[in-house]
């Protein structure tokens, strides 16, 4: 094999590998453009390897993403001690029309939801916790990719465990009732219905925004279907007809777009226990609405 031949079959695997280290950055990270850069880190890092020196180039890209991923994820912990407001992941849509199953799978480990959770843990918890849970790697995998042994990469996995499970309340609501709820509320947020919006609302609702500095935004949570409904309300009497929200598939649940004018203002996920919506995390930084928007006609 000439190195021409070579050269294109390592690109051959690093293509077919490519969604699933977008994945693990991504999740990693809450971010696409940082996940982007860390594939693409990873794949010049293997051009500039030694062909033959690699036995297992799956072994070789995963454990390179998930190192780079961490350092990126040290830095970014840092960074976010000084974020103004609170920080939610930057969202994705997905291109199709999912199933209710597919919908209800994609969900369980790329909710905003779950991503805002895996915050809380380490940059090495969330790697093998990620790693073992999401991409099914054996402990003896995540051992050798974290540099510890397989002991200590199951306390990794069970600690990260106990912490996601204290911090997350998830119910199964199937899909179409979450569609209904979803629909009565956007008709009247657009209405400025503000009876009707606080109906659909739990008691105990809460209302999560990231401005990230850019444009105004909540520095605690806003608590409350009556405070929560007011906001949608105002909103409605500012803007009028001007306010357009679309139903979506945003990080596999479905949620809210908003457009104001036609541009999109906010990327809303929503939670729901069937009875009523009982958590909004809205993404409102344009930084983090960029890539989505450049995807969008209303």
């Amino acid at each position: 094999m000439n190195d021409t031949d070579g050269t294109n079959e390592i690109s051959n695997v690093f293509d077919s590998l490519r969604p699933r280290l977008h994945g693990i950055a991504y999740r990693m990270l809450g971010s696409t453009e940082e996940a982007e850069d860390v594939v693409q880190d990873a794949w010049l890092r293997r051009r500039q390897a030694t062909n033959g020196a690699i036995d297992n180039e799956e072994a070789w890209l995963v454990s390179t993403v998930t190192h780079l991923a961490i350092d990126r994820l040290r830095s970014a912990k840092v960074e976010r001690e000084h974020y103004i407001g609170m920080w939610l992941p930057e969202p994705v849509m997905s291109d199709n029309s999912p199933s209710p199953e597919q919908m209800l799978e994609k969900a369980e480990y790329i909710s905003i939801a779950f991503l805002t959770v895996l915050e809380r843990l380490s940059p090495e918890s969330r790697a093998a916790f990620l790693m073992r849970e999401v991409f099914g790697a054996s402990y003896g995998d995540i051992a050798h990719i974290l540099g510890k042994t397989e002991a200590a990469s199951r306390q990794l996995v069970h600690r990260a465990k106990l912490q996601i499970l204290e911090k997350r309340k998830r119910f199964r609501v199937a899909p179409e009732e979450h569609i209904r709820l979803l629909k009565e509320f956007s008709e009247a947020a657009q209405r400025g219905d503000f009876a009707a919006l606080r109906s659909l609302l739990s008691d105990d609702a809460e209302f999560i925004g990231d401005g990230g500095g850019k444009v105004p935004s909540f520095d605690a949570p806003l608590k409350g279907r009556d405070r929560i409904a007011q906001l949608y309300f105002a909103t409605s009497r500012r803007y009028g007809d001007k306010v357009r929200m679309r139903i979506a598939p945003i990080n596999g649940e479905w949620g809210f777009l908003r457009f104001i004018d036609g541009v999109l203002e906010s990327v809303q996920s929503v939670e729901t226990d069937g009875a009523g919506i009982t958590r909004i995390q809205a993404q409102r930084n344009p930084e983090k609405l960029a890539a989505l928007a450049s995807l969008l006609k209303f």
